[in-house]
């Protein structure tokens, strides 16, 4: 009974991270997360439990070695190498995430068109084209759209910026 408890749960949790979904939001600033237990970290930033704080620029972390990572920002520090193009990260996760070039590999899919990508987050904005899910919004006339390219490009009408130059003729 416990073992099959535990795959439930385990395999509920890897459903999850796969599908980019983040059911656990903090009450007080709505970030979401995929993980109870990133939720209650992250909650310590708010309340300043366990928080560490960088010193060149005041950030909040909630470990140790988030706190490491980020002085990565500061210094430049990019230890994590593609083995393939000697391109180097700042952190290992950037460093898987880019290796998928290489592979090819689209291991995220969507259940309704079968339309298949390499990072969960690509997914999920995806996903928001079938649920007709809008959460950014111009301020000027109150359209909404699903990516914030999008709103950035409708401000650009309402301000009569033209700022792409014809790489042809030269002409705005």
């Amino acid at each position: 009974m416990k073992e099959s408890l535990l795959k439930l749960v385990s395999s509920y949790s890897a459903s999850q991270i796969h599908t980019g979904e983040k059911p656990y939001e903090c009450n007080e600033c709505g970030k979401g997360f995929g993980q109870r237990s990133s939720l209650t970290h992250y909650q310590r930033t708010h309340n300043g439990e366990n928080v560490f704080k960088c010193v060149d620029c005041g950030k909040a972390c909630r470990d140790h070695s988030a706190l490491r990572s980020h002085y990565r920002t500061h210094t430049g520090e990019n230890p994590y190498r593609c083995n393939a193009c000697e391109r180097a990260f700042s952190q290992s996760s950037h460093l898987t995430i880019h290796q998928v070039i290489h592979t090819r590999e689209k291991p995220y899919e969507c259940n309704e068109r079968g339309k298949a990508f390499s990072q969960s987050a690509k997914l999920a904005k995806h996903q928001k084209t079938h649920t007709g899910e809008r959460l950014c919004k111009c301020s000027q006339c109150g359209k909404a759209f699903s990516q914030s390219s999008h709103l950035t490009t409708r401000q650009i009408i309402h301000t009569g910026e033209k700022p792409y130059e014809c790489g042809k003729c030269g002409s705005l």
